[in-house]
This record gives C-alpha cells, structure tokens and sequence, in this order.
C-alpha cells in the first residue's frame, strides 16, 4: 500500500475517533480553558483533550513522526512525515453549539512549514454533520466514501459565491472589511461560516466558488488545502513563492483564481 494511502486511512481512523470524542463533550456542556490572540479567541477542555487524543494515536502508530498542532505546538520527529492538526477548527462556533466545527489532519512531508512541504494526505470531519472529506495526493478528493469533490470551474453570469474569515483582534477588523469591499464586485454573494477547514472543502466540494481569508495558521488549512488542490482547484496566498499564508489565504478553480487573488491582496 503506498505511503499516501496508509496515512490517509490511518487519518480517517483518528479523525472518525476524536471527532466522536468532541461531539461527545459538546453534548455534556463546554468550558472554556483560556484565550489565545484576544479575549474573543478561545480555547476549550474539549481542544486540548482532542488534541491529545490524537497525538497519542499517532505516537502509537507512527512514533517517528513528527507533529504541528494548534494546541501543543510542534514536535520534529525523526522520519519524513509531519502530521499537521487542528483539533477542533471552528472553536468558536463549537462553544456555542453551531453546528460548524471540524477535525483537520494533515500529513505533510518536508519542512514543517507551508512553502516548504507536501501534503499527502487529508481528512476533514465534521462531527456534527458526519461528514467526512479526505484525499490523497494523485488519487482525488472525496466526501465519504464514494462522492468525488470537483471544484467548480465556472463561475455564474450573476458572480461567484465566495466565503471569508474575521481575526479575533479588533485592530484588524478594519483591513478585512476592507478586503471584503474590494473582493465583493466579483461575488453574487457571501459567506462566513467560522471553519477554514469546512470553507476549504466546500470550495473542493463545489459548494463555493472561492474561498480567502488573512490570519490563518498551518493547521487551518493544511488539510483543506489539499482537498482543494486534489478536487482540480488552486490555493495560494501572499506567502513564500504564492503560497498560503496567514497574510493571505486563497482557494478557488482555476477561473477565479487569478482575479480573486488579485482583488484581496490590492491595499
């Protein structure tokens, strides 16, 4: 079985296990542990317990790899592959029961960075949909077992349905809605959901037309990202070498691209 594929269904494993763990305390009451960034970014018992869940399986099953989360930081390990986490992307949205939330598992190789790695493997899970999507680098994107993500590869007359992000500090409120006027004369419509990883999917899912969003950290969009790329999309951003970035983030077919990444970097 090729290294992809391992990773990838150990990855479903993990994500089907930790996703069941965070529907579960959902359901027995949230508690919020601390804020990172600004006060209106939380992190919850729920975070961290997940988190440790599925660094324990994977010290089990592939010890020698290394790991990026959100919540623990990063760890090298001493073979190739890097696994990058979120465990519970959408926090916000989790804490008051908005039904948005996911696991995102990522298995990298290379340097732990985004302009430096290569994803081979993704799963985002959401517990409160059951939706599971997961790809594998050259064998496609897909939402459980048998639907095949294509993103959309035409836009309509009436514009392209777009989705963005917020960052918790209020200091940068003002450039995103900035941003937000510039991109609006390409859309029909927009939306902000609360999960960089459910946004991803649903533009691989063809659900969205586009995706762009300044702030995101690695775990945000490793996994997305490569549902993105593998269901025929593009993602870049305003990092090293056009890629993604917590400068800029952007994910969209090929069409609508060039124009939507244009239009949020302008100022």
């Amino acid at each position: 079985m090729a290294l992809g594929t391992q990773l990838a269904e150990l990855a479903i494993d993990i994500a089907r296990e930790a996703g069941e763990l965070a529907r579960r305390r959902r359901s027995e009451g949230v508690e919020i542990a601390a804020t990172k960034s600004a006060l209106a970014d939380i992190v919850t018992e729920a975070d961290r317990e997940v988190e440790d869940l599925i660094r324990s399986r994977l010290s089990v099953e592939r010890p020698d790899d290394g790991f990026l989360g959100e919540e623990s930081g990063a760890e090298r390990g001493t073979g190739d592959v890097t696994w990058v986490v979120d465990p519970i992307d959408g926090t916000v949205n989790y804490a008051y029961g908005i039904p948005s939330y996911a696991v995102s598992i990522a298995a990298v190789i290379g340097e732990p960075t985004p302009a430096e790695w290569e994803a081979v493997a993704a799963v985002v899970f959401n517990p409160a949909s059951g939706e599971l999507y997961r790809a594998t680098r050259g064998e496609g994107a897909w939402l459980g077992e048998n639907t095949r993500l294509v993103v959309n590869s035409e836009t309509s007359p009436a514009g392209a349905l777009l989705a963005t992000g917020f960052g918790y500090d209020p200091a940068t409120h003002a450039g995103d809605l900035a941003r937000v006027a510039r991109v609006m004369p390409l859309a029909r419509d927009l939306r902000r959901a609360g999960a960089a990883s459910l946004d991803l999917a649903f533009v691989a899912a063809g659900r969205l037309d586009g995706y762009f969003e300044r702030g995101l950290q690695p775990w945000d969009h490793a996994a997305g990202a490569l549902l993105v790329t593998e269901a025929g999309g593009i993602v870049g951003g305003a990092g090293e070498g056009g890629t993604a970035s917590s400068t800029l983030t952007v994910a969209s077919g090929a069409p609508l691209f060039d124009r939507l990444l244009e239009a949020a970097l302008d100022g």
